[in-house]
């Protein structure tokens, strides 16, 4: 195997940030998630914590299917959502966290969901990726919520070299145009879990192969010990 010589260096190339975004555009259509409602986003990020999105369906299905508002939830005992949302994991807290944040809603908030960071980052259990999420999916505004399919694909491509997720946002919100921060995340998320896996990455199907740094690298790897 050989290295591409036109191998394009990402990071001193706008064009490299447009080639990303186009080609994981053609992959992919992009999912809204609880039809945009920013209370239904919230919950379903929380639950989404440390778990996968199939999980992550099933609970917030089973959830919304027999509590259907914000006062539904808050009023309702912890144990009893637990049987509910148990297919996203650390259902016992994760039920105390859904039922806590309801009532601060309702109590600080007036039921609704803040649209601005810093009253999100309030809300109990709410780091910064939740907040980027509600922010996105509920109400389209632009941030980058970095998970670590956002974090490990910025890393492998070459469009960062960062230890945190929240070294890679503060990084990506300098790199990146705005015009790509709502459709970033989604479209990062999708290719992670199916081409740039954690294990065992498919790099004969990746789009992004030529510019990424992580395949460059095991390709001359491969050469040396050829």
């Amino acid at each position: 195997m050989t290295i591409n010589p036109d191998v394009i260096n990402i990071n001193n190339s706008d064009k490299t940030i447009d080639t990303v975004m186009e080609r994981l555009q053609n992959l992919y259509d992009l999912r809204v998630f609880e039809d945009g409602d920013p209370y239904r986003v919230l919950i379903r990020t929380i639950l989404s914590q440390r778990t996968r999105d199939d999980n992550t369906d099933r609970a917030s299905a089973q959830l919304f299917s027999k509590y259907k508002t914000i006062e539904d939830i808050a009023n309702a005992d912890p144990t009893h959502l637990e049987p509910l949302i148990r297919p996203a994991g650390f259902y016992h807290v994760k039920a105390k966290r859904i039922v806590d944040v309801s009532n601060e809603l309702l109590d600080d908030f007036k039921g609704k969901v803040p649209n601005n960071i810093k009253d999100l980052l309030k809300l109990p259990g709410v780091g910064r990726k939740t907040a980027n999420c509600v922010l996105v999916y509920g109400f389209q505004i632009p941030a980058i919520p970095v998970d670590v399919h956002v974090h490990r694909i910025s890393n492998r491509l070459g469009l960062v070299n960062t230890k945190t997720p929240e070294e890679t946002e503060e990084k990506l919100i300098k790199l990146v145009p705005k015009e790509y921060w709502i459709e970033l995340n989604d479209l990062m998320v999708q290719f992670g879990q199916t081409i740039c896996r954690p294990q065992n990455p498919l790099h004969e199907q990746c789009p992004l192969q030529e510019i990424c740094d992580f395949y460059q690298d095991i390709a001359v790897k491969m050469d040396i010990n050829k």
